[in-house]
């Protein structure tokens, strides 16, 4: 869980405690931009597919993590939105593996930033309405106001989470409200099971070498910059070379082989998630095609 502000202490402790409060202290690296898009060269070339423009809005900064708020396709503006970040970033600490929290009363504020990047408003937090580090890491917080209400207040409008499996190749950014800093890179494939310490989550994304986050950048939204809808939720990366050790996550194949992948990271998938959410934005884990984990 590198990727957490917490699991970045030991890289950045001599900075971190001129901080006041807190940043990883690791020399700002510049938001990339997207590429130029190569000329064409023969009519007969099929046109790429058109990229959605990827900016802060909707994403969030909270005290240690990134975050986002988020809506299922259904959800209805008003609703009580959702605030989506790792479960290893819950205030209450990680869960243990094979624990599972549901409605548990929070006042957690998220700092909300618009599409420069700039603060907005400060959203709180009325519960978590689902945490988890078991086969995925994910917290889903529910705000006290409605999607409708952060809309006609600060302009912004919610991310949408994907409903379908990500792509293998597919190009992706990570955007880190906590840093405001995006990352740029593709799918380079699906870990059957990826674990880290106790924890193993299950068909993780792992991402080409040029999305190199670092500790603050847990719990960002992963963004399909075709679609502009959320794929995945960033959470970790070996930083080591370590195997299978908290902040030196390894693959696990389906034969129980293992490689470790030094200075490369992971997201976990967020479309199963949609399932899990019905009417009113309630997580309800019994409905038709929820995998989630149950307490």
């Amino acid at each position: 869980m590198k990727k957490s502000f917490v699991g970045a202490l030991g890289a950045v402790s001599a900075l971190l405690l001129a901080a006041a409060g807190a940043v990883p202290a690791v020399a700002a690296q510049p938001a990339d931009s997207p590429a130029p898009a190569a000329a064409q060269t023969s009519v007969s070339k099929a046109a790429p597919a058109p990229v959605k423009a990827v900016n802060f809005a909707g994403t969030v900064a909270l005290s240690n993590c990134s975050g986002s708020v988020v809506r299922t396709p259904s959800s209805q503006p008003s609703d009580p939105a959702l605030v989506l970040s790792n479960g290893h970033c819950l205030e209450t600490g990680f869960p243990a593996a094979g624990e599972v929290i549901t409605n548990q009363p929070s006042s957690r504020t998220f700092s909300l930033l618009n599409a420069s990047g700039s603060k907005v408003a400060t959203l709180r937090a009325s519960k978590v309405a689902y945490a988890t580090m078991t086969d995925t890491d994910i917290t889903i917080y529910q705000l006290n106001t409605t999607y409708a209400q952060i809309q006609s207040s600060y302009g912004i409008s919610a991310l949408t989470l994907n409903d379908a499996h990500p792509t293998q190749g597919s190009a992706i950014k990570v955007v880190s409200g906590y840093w405001k800093r995006t990352y740029s890179c593709n799918v380079d494939g699906f870990v059957y099971r990826l674990k880290e310490g106790d924890w193993t989550w299950k068909d993780s994304v792992r991402y080409t070498p040029s999305c190199n986050t670092i500790g603050g950048t847990s719990g960002s939204p992963v963004i399909d910059t075709t679609t502009g809808k959320v794929v995945a939720v960033n959470n970790t990366g070996n930083e080591d070379g370590e195997r299978c050790t908290e902040n030196n996550p390894c693959e696990v194949d389906q034969n129980g082989n293992v490689t470790v992948r030094q200075g490369i990271n992971y997201a976990e998938e967020t479309y199963i998630i949609v399932p899990c959410i019905g009417a009113g934005n309630k997580i309800d884990l019994s409905r038709a095609g929820c995998t989630l984990p149950k307490p």
